[in-house]
């Protein structure tokens, strides 16, 4: 192993006026091509935090080498809180965009890097650390679990879909109903449904209200006794269920990357991605993305991105069906977007509902967390006690 530089690299936080351009430059060093001769490039519209600023809670630290002052690496950090249905409340770090110069790897730079961002996790009230990886991304894994001591918490899917620029959609069955509900009745059905998650969101209403969340919907067939979920709301605009109703449900939301950034695809010499910052959503939406270069990828586009998917009953298959349909027409009638996505949980049930087309694309993706706090009590630790199955896939991860 090549000599180590801890002592030699200063962390700091990054300064946007001053740091910007190097780090681009940086992230673009350490970007890599692919094996075909295509590589996917990234569009940050111009804001280098466009992940974590949706956080209340966030940083970018970058790795200075203190004798020249060069700029060797970067990471991200924010904190958000979570949920269990034990009720069980704590705040969760999460690594994003963990980068390193190629001429200073294996130097120990990443390793202080994390150990920095998670130092600051700590001292802001977090009391565990989270990431998430490609299951193939060797690197990353062995720098995580051998060195950093993280343990996998859980496996996930995501699923990629390309909107069809030639054929038309297949339209959506006369006997199921898709409609959308205001924020707060919103609100209310998470409020209610997300506790049959293992790992969830505290702060969902935040979610919502973003602009880049487009809103939320309900599919069900029309000739069902359905939940009355629309028509059945008291006085504090609570939306009241039947709990008893055999009727069949789904409910989604939609987050637009589309105003956040955009991807595109390219032949380049050398291979080479723009941006790296965006890497966890660019290297899953590239492998599954079945679709040639003289189609409409070769222009800039962003994606739809599904989340808060619940479904209840025993017709869902349908019903989840509709929902890509809805969301494909949805993304059709936008300019520049040309993916719907969406990531759950190898525990979510409806898993084994999502639609297997020839053009649904699936590959894994892995998550783990480590204990930063050692005030936790034995009966908090709900993170290193097995995979989590079913959990709440936030969209700004993504």
């Amino acid at each position: 192993m090549e000599g180590r530089l801890e002592s030699k690299v200063l962390i700091r936080e990054f300064d946007e006026d001053k740091d910007f351009k190097i780090v681009e430059k940086l992230e673009k060093n350490c970007e890599i091509g692919t094996k075909k001769g295509v590589s996917i490039f990234t569009n940050m519209v111009g804001d280098p935090l466009s992940r974590i600023r949706f956080y209340p809670l966030h940083v970018t630290l970058v790795a200075e080498i203190l004798e020249t002052k060069e700029l060797v690496g970067v990471v991200r950090g924010c904190i958000k809180s979570m949920g269990t249905p034990s009720e069980s409340f704590f705040k969760m770090g999460c690594i994003l965009g963990l980068r390193v110069s190629p001429s200073h790897r294996r130097k120990g730079v990443a390793l202080k890097l994390v150990t920095s961002v998670e130092e600051w996790m700590l001292r802001n009230g977090a009391e565990y650390a989270s990431l998430a990886t490609e299951k193939n991304n060797d690197a990353s894994i062995n720098l995580f679990t051998i060195k950093c001591n993280y343990v996998n918490l859980s496996s996930l899917f995501i699923f990629v879909h390309p909107i069809p620029t030639s054929t038309p959609i297949v339209h959506i069955s006369r006997d199921i109903k898709i409609e959308k509900v205001n924020i707060d009745q919103a609100i209310s059905l998470y409020r209610r449904t997300l506790k049959s998650k293992e790992l969830y969101l505290l702060d969902m209403d935040v979610i919502l209200k973003e602009k880049l969340s487009l809103g939320t919907w309900v599919s069900y067939f029309k000739d069902e006794d359905k939940l009355n979920l629309m028509k059945m709301v008291d006085n504090e605009n609570t939306i009241i269920t039947n709990e008893t109703s055999s009727s069949s449900w789904v409910m989604f939301s939609i987050w637009n990357t589309c105003e956040a950034y955009k991807l595109q695809l390219k032949k380049s010499q050398p291979l080479r991605f723009l941006h790296t910052t965006l890497n966890h959503a660019r290297e899953k939406i590239f492998p599954c993305l079945r679709m040639s270069l003289s189609e409409s990828l070769c222009n800039p586009f962003g994606f739809l991105f599904l989340y808060g998917l619940h479904g209840e009953g025993e017709n869902l298959g349908e019903l989840m069906e509709s929902i890509w349909r809805f969301t494909s027409r949805l993304g059709e009638s936008m300019k520049d977007c040309r993916v719907v996505i969406t990531e759950l949980g190898f525990g979510d049930p409806l898993t084994k509902y999502v639609p297997q087309t020839d053009s649904m694309s699936c590959m894994d993706d892995l998550w783990y967390s480590k204990k930063l706090s050692s005030q936790i009590g034995e009966k908090d630790e709900v993170l290193v006690k097995g995979q989590v199955g079913n959990v709440f896939v936030d969209p700004r991860d993504f």
